[in-house]
């Protein structure tokens, strides 16, 4: 008698769904706290004395310690000799610590403190890095701001260190099963991330129609220890899924110091890498910035304190709406009867309505940036898919990089001129926000799957290590980038929802210019040279 096949948890699709879960949820946590300072810009400058060149300087201090001290090249010897459960707990004890840090800086309980006069009296010049122009502290910088800082650094190597466990997590439960669509999903949820902070950071920091800053980034903290109970719980699943396999856990070849040479000689890799830190580089600073550029440039009149929208339960009903909007839009993508894929998308965009009047009766900054990640959740698999069926991997990437360039000299020129319209400058505005998050879905799942089609598979884990450590520069160069060109072309400007944003907005779309130049330039390259960005990723 032929004995039965013993059956393992990512047997189980439950199992292996609950494991992602995990996974995914501490991924949107982190997102979250990412940007928990940046739709309450405006409450720092006014409580905390953080002017936009502060504020950038510690936005851009995330990636500190990954880009100067390669620490994203040790994250990966960690995870490459400890495997991905030690790793993940590691990462995610790691983003706490400096979620707790960050949050006692700009506590009440910081100010007056002899550690706040510490960092007044201290870390004004940094040997090396100063001469560099490189320093993550200047003299004058807020006490709370560079303790911030510090605390962020240790947050951004966990998660760095949190992003490359998670993909390699996936691959080890859904290897050979539906990983692209776990792939998506994790993405999709994780981007939910910023919506989620986008609405609930101010509605915390103004809970009780008392600011407090620190209230935010205390949510903050409370999502960081939800994140760390997550990833412990995998850590169980996944090592009962070892003892059922017997297998050791799998890992990628280390990034050595000898592939370095080969990597950088290859021009493939120099055209995916600068594209990947223009594009960013577009991208994620400008979330931190956004919230304060759309205050400068609509005309927002805040409803009465006693009418339904100015009550606090509007922001839960709000959020509700948008995670309708998520998951029908989503899951319209995978259902195979034309009734249900449409009743779903008909409601995906019902809700989108109802959720952007809602946005422009609260007359709320942050909740109308909010609908980014939306249309992106919903296309997402839609890309996907067209990329595994049919290709045109390169042509994505230039049309990506034209709708980024459109989006931000709209933001430039186009939304000031409506400033004074109430509806026209928010129609703008929403219509806008939605195509950039369309960009943003468009130019990675272009982006990574063209990876390996244009570096030796011999030397593709530390390719992506190296085009990691390159983005990383451009995500700490543009947030302190931003912060003093703003603070240069708004010379006396001390109320900070009167800047004018023309100038980053067009650096920002020079970057996009540039993305696309190269974009043209990898046509050109993949058509010379046979590469194959062009053909579908599954060969009929």
């Amino acid at each position: 008698m032929t004995q039965a096949i013993q059956k393992t948890l990512r047997d189980s699709a439950a199992m292996r769904w609950t494991a992602l879960l995990l996974l995914a949820m501490a991924m949107f946590c982190s997102y979250i706290f990412m940007d928990i300072l940046s739709p309450i810009k405006d409450l720092m400058q006014e409580t905390r004395g953080w002017d936009s060149t502060a504020f950038g300087t510690m936005q851009g201090s995330e990636v500190f310690l990954n880009v100067f001290v390669f620490f994203l090249i040790f994250a990966g010897i960690i995870l490459d000799k400890m495997g991905v459960r030690f790793t993940a707990v590691l990462s995610a004890a790691v983003m706490l610590v400096g979620a707790c840090v960050k949050w006692y800086a700009i506590s009440e309980s910081f100010i007056g403190s002899g550690l706040e006069t510490w960092f007044n009296n201290n870390l004004n010049y940094i040997p090396g890095f100063d001469e560099l122009g490189v320093s993550p502290f200047y003299e004058g910088m807020p006490a709370s701001a560079k303790f911030a800082a510090c605390g962020f650094m240790i947050f951004g190597c966990g998660c760095e260190m949190a992003g490359i466990t998670v993909s390699r997590g996936i691959v080890k439960w859904f290897k050979g099963r539906e990983m692209a669509l776990a792939m998506g999903s994790e993405m999709a949820l994780a981007r939910l991330g910023v919506a989620t902070c986008m609405i609930f950071s101010p509605f915390f920091a103004r809970l009780g129609g008392e600011v407090s800053v620190s209230r935010s980034v205390a949510f903050g903290v409370v999502l960081m220890c939800i994140a760390l109970i997550m990833t412990i719980v995998y850590f169980f699943m996944d090592q009962k899924l070892d003892a059922q396999t017997g297998e050791a856990e799998e890992k990628d070849d280390p990034f050595k110091v000898s592939d370095i040479g080969k990597i950088l000689s290859d021009s493939g890799f120099w055209i995916v890498a600068l594209l990947c830190v223009l594009y960013y580089s577009a991208i994620f600073p400008f979330q931190k910035y956004a919230v304060n550029m759309l205050q400068c440039n609509l005309t927002l009149t805040l409803p009465d304190a006693d009418s339904f929208w100015a009550q606090p339960d509007v922001t839960i009903i709000q959020y509700v709406i948008m995670l309708i909007v998520a998951a029908t839009g989503f899951a319209s993508n995978f259902q195979k009867k034309a009734s249900s894929k449409y009743g779903l998308l008909a409601i995906s965009i019902i809700a989108l309505i109802t959720y952007c009047y809602m946005g422009f009766m609260r007359q709320s900054a942050e909740s109308i940036f909010a609908v980014f990640p939306l249309l992106a959740v919903l296309i997402t698999p839609i890309l996907g898919s067209y990329l595994d069926h049919h290709g045109k991997a390169a042509t994505m990437l230039v049309l990506g990089s034209l709708l980024l360039i459109g989006c931000h000299l709209t933001f430039a020129f186009v939304l000031p001129m409506f400033k004074g319209n109430a509806v026209g400058g928010i129609i703008i505005a929403y219509a806008t926000i939605l195509v950039l998050g369309a960009s943003f879905s468009l130019v990675p799942a272009s982006l990574w799957p063209s990876v390996p089609k244009l570096v030796d598979a011999k030397v593709i884990g530390s390719a992506y290590a190296l085009i990691f450590w390159i983005q990383n520069i451009g995500l700490w160069l543009f947030p302190l980038l931003i912060g003093k060109v703003l603070d240069a072309t708004n010379p006396g400007v001390t109320d900070p929802t009167q800047f004018d944003y023309t100038a980053p907005l067009v650096m920002l779309a020079s970057l996009g210019v540039a993305a696309l130049l190269l974009g043209l330039l990898l046509k050109v390259v993949d058509k010379k040279k046979g590469i194959g960005l062009e053909e579908p990723n599954i060969k009929a």
